[in-house]
């Protein structure tokens, strides 16, 4: 299973809106991910109407998407869920160094979390084992992490 040990249990958020943003490529492993992080979500006690997902074509244009939906102020946290597959050409190289350097940005410069829920695999049989496989599901992951997150982000405003 995974590595991963909480050090405390999930928090329990009360009114909290999560935008869930997964990139259609690789959709046999972006998919699973997102069915984890919304069955995470239901599971910490949110509802349905807590929390939607939005569709982009890949990995680079998560970014943009969690860009356009921190703008509206709707949301407590973005979650984006992606997978990209190393191949023989350095286009791997470059999708996730887009990525994270967008998302990192974007951590640093808005006043809610983005919860980075890219797999960065070297073959298809990782991302498998990570999306509901052998190593869990990095989406139900990502999910209690913007649950952390936002307490977090509640706490400090309140200091």
């Amino acid at each position: 299973m995974s590595n991963h040990v909480p050090t405390s249990p999930v928090p329990c958020i009360k009114n909290a809106r999560i935008a869930i943003v997964m990139a259609e490529w690789n959709g046999h492993i972006t998919v699973p991910l997102a069915e984890g992080a919304s069955e995470a979500l239901l599971k910490a006690g949110l509802d349905d109407e807590q929390f939607e997902i939005f569709t982009v074509p890949g990995a680079v244009e998560l970014t943009f998407a969690a860009s356009k939906l921190i703008e509206t102020g709707a949301f407590d946290a973005v979650i984006v869920l992606g997978c990209v597959i190393k191949g023989d050409t350095p286009h791997f190289d470059y999708v996730c160094s887009s990525v994270t350097q967008g998302i990192t940005s974007l951590n640093a410069d808005c006043d809610i979390p983005v919860i980075f829920g890219v797999l960065t695999v070297l073959d298809e049989q990782q991302a498998l084992d990570r999306a509901g496989g052998s190593m869990g599901n990095k989406g139900a992951e990502a999910a209690e992490t913007a649950l952390r997150m936002i307490a977090l982000n509640r706490k400090i405003d309140e200091i």
